[in-house]
């Protein structure tokens, strides 16, 4: 394989002239363009995005939602530095700033951004920066990679031509405690396996053909599928089902009795425990704690008050109308209900 192509520097930019860029190329002539980050999505992996999400995005059909953990991201592009730092003391690896945007030899489609290249032992890798939180930590135990992150780092190998990438997580003060170091060699028959997929993806840009939603996480699907459609549409007509989707209408309909039942068996449930505590409360009076010792049980009863705090909306309605008006927040939700009816 040949050397990547450097179409140009980045340092500088605007960000709206380094998004376009990344879109299309510094002349604004490649159609469409996928990078590291579009990698896990492409293949259904991202743990933010779907490929439908993406495939509108590269059409100019909807813009990506930045929004969606804006400070997280404001603050990880912060940390790079002391993340590539900390790594350099800690492997005595050399670290070089790379600003370039390159593209892969053989692919005009794919461009990597690097966060810096790695010198060890006179030759040259990939290091990516990432951050996280510390309750997001485990997914760094046991030398795991998130597979996200590995993707991303596989395309960055392929589209400079090297053989390896560390990837550097730090969640925290102390790096000796607070950060991951992974190696990623790489491994041209996943390479092969990721680029067949984007290629494909390339290709329903081309072709008009967007993805749906196989291999994505069911909850991820359903408020990806709320950001592209928004809104229901009162007055459209009614749409008529055929057998393609008779199993998931018929076992959506099954379930939701299901959760009926469970609901009224809760209900039920519930209303027991509070049949019972009424006895038990009548006897603890303004005790907090009760025992009851039995052979071979311990049982301990609590009976503690709790205060909770929280805006009374009828009274601040009816006192300040004007800052309750101020301060509502309107929320959207869509969700299939299914109704059985005789014919």
């Amino acid at each position: 394989m040949a050397a990547p192509i450097l179409l140009c520097d980045t340092a500088g930019m605007t960000r709206e002239r380094w998004l376009d860029c990344r879109m299309h190329g510094p002349a604004g002539t490649i159609p469409y363009t996928l990078g590291g980050s579009d990698v896990s999505v492409v293949l259904s992996s991202s743990p933010w995005t779907t490929p439908l999400e993406l495939w509108r995005i590269k059409k100019g059909l909807m813009k990506p939602n930045d929004g969606a953990n804006a400070t997280a991201k404001e603050m990880g592009h912060l940390m790079e530095p002391i993340v590539a730092l900390c790594y350099a003391k800690m492997t005595g690896n050399t670290i070089i700033e790379d600003t370039g945007l390159y593209q892969h030899a053989d692919y005009p489609w794919a461009l990597a951004n690097l966060d810096y290249r790695l010198e060890e032992g006179g030759m040259q890798g990939v290091l990516e920066c990432k951050t996280t939180t510390y309750h997001k930590a485990g997914d760094w135990t046991d030398d795991q990679i998130p597979y996200y992150y590995e993707l991303q780092v596989r395309f960055y190998l392929a589209v400079m031509d090297l053989d390896f990438a560390d990837i550097a997580c730090m969640w925290g003060f102390n790096p000796e405690t607070d950060m991951a170091i992974r190696r990623v060699n790489r491994d041209r028959a996943i390479e092969a396996y990721i680029f067949e997929l984007l290629d494909a993806f390339i290709a329903s840009l081309h072709g008009n053909t967007p993805p749906d939603m196989s291999g994505v996480k069911p909850e991820l699907a359903m408020a990806a599928l709320a950001r592209v459609y928004g809104a229901s549409q009162a007055g459209l007509p009614t749409l008529e089902f055929g057998a393609r989707q008779e199993k998931d209408i018929r076992r959506l309909a099954e379930l939701q009795e299901d959760m009926t039942t469970l609901r009224d068996q809760l209900a039920a449930k519930e209303r027991e425990v509070t049949a019972h505590s009424v006895r038990i409360a009548e006897v603890m009076k303004t005790h907090e704690h009760g025992v009851l010792e039995l052979p071979g049980k311990h049982y301990k009863v609590d009976f503690v008050t709790r205060v909770t705090r929280r805006p009374d909306s009828k009274a601040l309605k009816a006192k300040y109308p004007a800052a309750y008006a101020d301060v509502l927040k309107a929320s959207e939700s869509r969700k299939i209900k299914i109704t059985v009816e005789p014919t």
